[in-house]
């Protein structure tokens, strides 16, 4: 042996890459101890700290850079294969059915070094793996997680909250073995490779372990089920972790008596497995299209995808309605909204369309340039602020129908800082003034479409039954009554309402302004075949686009939407000019007092729930029709038939006259 001062040598490769002496790891030919170097994969070398032997084969750098001359790496043989995948593919977030049996130390030790062989930055491995079996320690653990879980049920909407208490979401005292997955973030000294610009890597390396174990667990037959109902520092107390080292994941791991077919949250309806070709983008955000096929134009797919009424569900609806105990008809409207939601969900019953979700769509438009409200362009991100502090009446009517409510910032003059409940999608800081040129480029229309549909998509994903609409913006009255002059052909003066209650001067303004916009885009007589994302682009609003977008996205996925007043109304018209078929998924859910909502409507064939003389917005009229939509579909899912009941028919004896308003 020599000095085990560092040294350098080149490889036998006779390349210029120089070789620090170090731990003589040998190769995959060469046995442990052989004394020879070459390309360190694997410990199997003879360990000295100071070998001297030249390498003997070429380094990993030559073996890397003559890539483009050798064959490719083959790949796995097809069994080898198929068993990666399927542990991808049946891993489980497992909850229930675990086994006392003890876990195997050599099993858990196999799963615990596929977790070690986790990528990481600057291959810093900043995990710890804590095993914990003790059962008091356990309790007191799962008490920290049964806290926290009844104070995340006090933050769910009624519908929402029924369903998680039926959840089991741990199994602390149930498997035999808990891990708990740690990062060290100073691991790697000041400067490890990696993480000078990202320094979050520590934990996505660590979680990146996390699912080596998982897959590993389910590979040998263990169920895992990741903890999450947890204040870390209060669990880390608990565990007497050091104050540096952060909790990633809690896992609870063991024996089962079966994996399920899908996840746990799907099966019972909580959330849906969003597809692959939402989630692949080509060379752009936002350029979808699964490697090898076109790409995907979202707008065009969506429609493709919205399917007419199912008939013979349609059908069964109103035989079923006819043998409710209950007059024939003595429901009204309610009885069409069933037999509607029936064709629009292929089945009957329909699903009950709870829980239900508003998505607030907040804009700004160019047009208040024009005067024609009183209230300054700033209340539209004020009050963006006010929704997310749960202090507007839409907030308070979805508390009262149980509805959650989320504000998507489609295109808000100001920059709005995150908050809870804000899905930042902003298209542009605000509309142009339709008066002096289009409102939004084609682009723009387009891009606020597809993210009303991608709205639509991740809120029925999270386990929405049901949509609503909601919107904000200061102005947006008048591109409403612009979009609805253009769509039905009505002159400005009869569809420009007041909005926010402006004065006779202004309102005949506001006409003007209407009609001005409409000329300037050759829109007073709208031609047949007129491309309606135009229309939308020249004289909409980016939340009436992406309200669109969201009607759209809900008529695809086969779930209602209820639309609130003048704003939801024009964006409806721009999705049935899009695709007629979208209305089968659209209930009106009131009548605003907005002239131009009620021509909407007519030109819909929808028919308003409630007639309030509401004129807010906010979602607020739709809203107070929630409760009428799901009732409509609960008679169906609840009410006796005259058969079960054992009551008479009428044509059976004077019975079912006793059956009275």
């Amino acid at each position: 042996m020599s000095c085990p001062k560092r040294a350098r040598r080149s490889c036998a490769c006779a390349c210029r890459t120089l070789w620090a002496y170090g731990p003589c790891y040998g190769s995959a030919a060469t046995p442990s101890g052989a004394g020879t170097r070459s390309r360190g994969w694997g410990r199997i070398g003879c360990g000295s700290p100071s070998a001297t032997v030249r390498p003997t084969t070429p380094c990993w750098r030559c073996s890397v850079s003559s890539a483009s001359d050798s064959p490719p790496s083959p790949p796995w043989d097809d069994a080898e294969r198929a068993a990666v995948y399927r542990a991808i593919a049946e891993r489980r977030d497992m909850r229930d059915g675990f086994r006392p049996d003890a876990v195997d130390d050599a099993v858990l030790t196999r799963v615990l070094e596929a977790a070690h062989r986790a990528p990481s930055v600057g291959l810093t491995q900043p995990w710890d793996f804590l095993i914990i079996r003790d059962r008091a320690k356990r309790e007191r653990i799962r008490a920290l997680a049964e806290r926290q879980r009844a104070l995340y049920a006090t933050t769910l909407p009624p519908a929402r909250a029924a369903r998680f208490d039926g959840l089991k979401v741990e199994a602390i005292r149930e498997a035999p073995v808990n891990i708990v997955v740690t990062c060290d973030p100073t691991r790697g000294g000041r400067n490890p490779l990696g993480r000078h610009v990202q320094p979050k890597t520590a934990q996505y390396s660590v979680a990146c372990a996390v699912e080596n174990l998982w897959l590993a667990a389910r590979a040998e037959g263990l169920g895992a089920g990741w903890v999450s109902f947890f204040d870390e520092r209060e669990l880390a107390d608990e565990l007497g972790l050091p104050a540096h080292i952060e909790i990633i994941a809690y896992l609870c791991v063991g024996h089962v008596t079966a994996f399920p077919p899908a996840p746990m949250l799907a099966l019972t309806g909580w959330a849906r497995r969003r597809p692959l070709a939402w989630a692949v983008h080509d060379e752009a955000y936002g350029r979808r299209g699964l490697p090898g096929e076109d790409t995907v134009n979202l707008i065009e797919q969506t429609i493709a995808g919205i399917a007419p009424p199912d008939e013979d569900a349609i059908r069964d609806a109103r035989d079923h309605q006819a043998r409710l105990t209950k007059p024939p008809g003595s429901l009204g409207v309610l009885e069409d909204v069933s037999v509607q939601l029936a064709g629009l969900a292929g089945r009957c019953p329909p699903p009950l369309p709870e829980p239900a979700a508003v998505a607030v769509f907040a804009a700004d438009h160019g047009v208040h340039a024009q005067g024609v409200t009183p209230w300054p362009q700033e209340v539209t991100a004020q009050m963006v602020a006010n929704f997310l502090a749960g202090g507007a009446v839409v907030n308070a009517f979805a508390a009262q129908v149980g509805a959650e409510v989320s504000v998507v910032d489609i295109g808000v003059a100001a920059d709005l800082p995150p908050a809870p409940g804000l899905l930042p999608r902003k298209i542009a800081h605000g509309t142009a003034d339709m008066t002096a040129g289009p409102a939004m480029t084609s682009d723009e229309a387009r891009r606020a479409v597809e993210t009303g549909i991608e709205v639509a998509r991740d809120l029925v994903s999270a386990g929405a039954r049901c949509l609503v609409t909601g919107d904000m913006g200061i102005a947006n009255t008048t591109a409403s009554a612009a979009l609805i002059a253009a769509f039905t052909g009505l002159p400005p003066e009869r569809v420009t309402g007041r909005g926010t209650g402006i004065d006779d001067a202004t309102h005949a303004h506001k006409v003007e302004i209407v009609r001005r916009a409409l000329t300037r885009h050759d829109l007073l007589n709208v031609a047949p075949g007129r491309d309606p994302l135009e229309i939308l682009a020249a004289v909409g609003g980016l939340e009436h686009a992406a309200l669109a977008g969201f009607v759209l996205g809900a008529a695809a996925l086969r779930v209602p939407v209820v639309l609130d007043g003048v704003i939801a109304g024009a964006a409806a018209l721009a999705a049935a000019a899009l695709c007629p078929r979208a209305l089968g998924a659209c209930v009106a859910g009131h009548r605003s007092a907005e002239p131009g909502h009620a021509a909407a409507v007519d030109r819909l064939g929808l028919r308003p729930l409630v007639d309030l003389e509401l004129r807010l917005g906010e979602g607020t009229g739709a809203l107070l029709a929630l409760p009428l939509v799901q009732g409509a579909v609960r008679v169906l899912h609840e009410v006796a038939t005259f058969d079960s009941a054992g009551v008479s028919e009428k044509d059976a004896g004077p019975r079912n006259d006793m059956i009275t308003e």
